[in-house]
């Protein structure tokens, strides 16, 4: 078994913050230092501004990301700039483009945020005699594939 990477606490914490900040996994990062996920997981662990450096740059990461998705989610608006010729001349007009709600980012929003509303997979929670419990998969049938339909 070959000995871990030695941790600098001079190098180490700046480095992780700013691939962090890259939005970079940690399994990513522990590459970057030439050492395994598990020695990146100990350091984590052994040095607590190390620690520190990867959720202080994970955080505003992630939010740039959160907000993103969340606009594309809901749809947005912002201003742009049509540009053609009219007459032989070029012709500048600003415009406000609009970006519709996109459903399918919004279904995932749903399904991360609230996942017993709107998670795909559904399960009856029930106990039997023994007390024991047991989950019954929720099947939907559409109206179109009932019986008698």
């Amino acid at each position: 078994m070959a000995r871990p990477t030695k941790y600098d606490p001079a190098y180490h914490p700046e480095h992780a913050y700013k691939l962090a900040m890259l939005s970079h996994t940690d399994e990513e990062m522990a590459d970057f230092f030439g050492i395994e996920p598990s020695t990146f997981y100990l350091w984590k662990q052994k040095h607590p501004e190390f620690s520190e450096a990867v959720t202080r740059g994970k955080i505003p990461a992630d939010a740039d990301v959160a907000l993103s998705f969340h606009k594309r989610a809901c749809g947005y608006e912002y201003e742009g700039e049509k540009i053609f010729c009219c007459e032989g001349e070029v012709v500048r007009a600003r415009t406000t483009v609009h970006v519709p709600p996109d459903a399918g980012a919004a279904l995932n929003w749903l399904k991360n945020r609230q996942p017993q509303k709107w998670r795909d997979k559904r399960a009856l929670e029930m106990e039997t005699e023994e007390g024991e419990a047991i989950a019954i998969p929720v099947v939907r049938v559409r109206s179109s594939q009932a019986p008698g339909a």
